[in-house]
């Protein structure tokens, strides 16, 4: 539907910019969030360089591992090495990171707006700075939830009683046999409810956001929509970018914002309708709220 051209709109007009989000947000009737791995990057999540470092130096001397991304996949040769690492990985991104400001910026922005949040971050930032739980639909995972690993059953497991006992208990980058997790089910071990593969399970809080997403949508078709797109990459188009190209286009009375800091674009086709600020998402939630 859409041309491969993309229009890339400088920060050369960044205030006028900021000026028509401003007006987009307040004649708003819904605002439609959109985030991705940039929102929680732009609020200190780094997953690379001294932060990864200063938590990870270990792994990366024993592994050559240089980021929290990679690590993730790399091929550990016990489980006992597997959970030292993800045991931290999740400490140190779901339950112990600072919420950065963007975030409380962003809730600020929207609180008194009619609002749902479609996000592939799976830090769990939202719930945390305080964005209401029924306004948010995490498609691809939580690092807060195990599942078994061969997806026998579409259940998932809150973790963090666990996480916390094995990076208590690791040792020479390795947690006791004892702390690793099995599937209740079958035995198998278990595993991040991350999507990664074809084992990812849906359970029934995923769908239950689902369908609040969906109704969300339906509800506000041809009013005032803000499609808010926030750090979102080419890594899952499909899930936020190109759905909100497309409703965008379809409803005359939407306007699609994307706020991203190295690419901001669009396609023609909803050009007029749309406000690309290529910058600092933390400096344009902050620049949004100046004479709020």
């Amino acid at each position: 539907m859409f041309l491969k051209k993309k229009i890339i709109k400088s920060t050369s007009n960044y205030w006028d910019n900021i000026c028509n989000l401003k007006k987009a947000i307040e004649n708003a009737d819904a605002i439609m969030i959109g985030a991705g791995a940039g929102l929680s990057t732009s609020a200190g999540l780094e997953y690379s360089g001294k932060r990864f470092f200063d938590h990870f130096s270990d792994f990366a001397d024993k592994y050559g591992l240089q980021d929290m991304y990679s690590a993730g996949f790399y091929p550990f040769e016990t489980l006992e090495e597997y959970w030292a690492y993800w045991s931290r990985h999740i400490m140190l991104n779901r339950y112990l990171a600072d919420i950065g400001k963007p975030y409380a910026d962003l809730l600020s922005l929207v609180k008194d707006k009619d609002y749902f949040i479609l996000t592939t971050n799976v830090d769990h930032c939202f719930q945390r700075v305080g964005f209401d739980k029924q306004r948010l639909f995490y498609t691809q995972g939580d690092y807060g939830l195990w599942q078994c690993s061969k997806a026998c059953h579409q259940k998932t497991y809150d973790n963090e009683k666990q996480v916390t006992e094995m990076v208590i208990q690791q040792e020479s980058m390795k947690i006791p046999s004892d702390l690793v997790p099995y599937c209740p089910y079958c035995g198998a071990p278990m595993t991040m409810n991350l999507r990664i593969d074809g084992t990812f399970v849906q359970d029934e809080g995923w769908y239950y956001a689902s369908n609040r997403y969906n109704d969300f949508l339906k509800r506000h078709e041809n009013l005032k929509v803000l499609y808010l797109e926030l750090g979102v990459g080419g890594n899952t188009p499909v899930i936020i970018k190109y759905p909100f190209w497309s409703m965008t286009s379809k409803n005359r009375n939407a306007v699609y914002a994307c706020i991203n800091y190295q690419e901001a674009f669009c396609p023609p086709q909803i050009e007029k309708q749309s406000i690309c600020i290529q910058a600092d998402i933390a400096k344009v939630l902050r620049d949004l709220q100046a004479d709020k």
